[in-house]
């Protein structure tokens, strides 16, 4: 069973900066994509960054320039360093990784959620 533990919402003023950290563990062959998605008061869950095991990253447009994603692999720890915030940016961000299990089945499981507020 794979379990993560996410850190690090809170509340910012706009133009400000917060860092998420997400780490995995579990009995597994592999975690493989990680990343960072963000569901806003009254929309979807939409996708912020995601990171590949080596380390190709891919960004939603609102955040390119803004937010950088990474990862420690031998800590199984994704991380979203999120810069000059906006109030747009405000809502539950939930970390998504996905995994090759020990008998080879790819699953994916979703954290529980931080909250980030933003403030004008």
């Amino acid at each position: 069973q794979v379990q993560l533990e996410e850190s690090g919402g809170g509340l910012v003023q706009a133009g400000g900066s917060l860092r998420l950290s997400c780490a995995a563990s579990g009995r597994v062959r592999s975690f493989n994509e990680m990343g960072w998605y963000l569901q806003s008061p009254g929309k979807q869950r939409e996708l912020v960054a995601t990171i590949a095991s080596g380390g190709l990253a891919n960004y939603a447009d609102s955040v390119k320039g803004r937010f950088s994603i990474s990862r420690d692999n031998a800590k199984n720890t994704v991380f979203l360093q999120m810069n000059s915030l906006k109030p747009e940016d405000t809502g539950v961000y939930y970390c998504n990784v996905r995994f090759t299990g020990l008998w080879r089945r790819v699953d994916e499981v979703w954290g529980q959620g931080t909250q980030v507020t933003v403030s004008s």
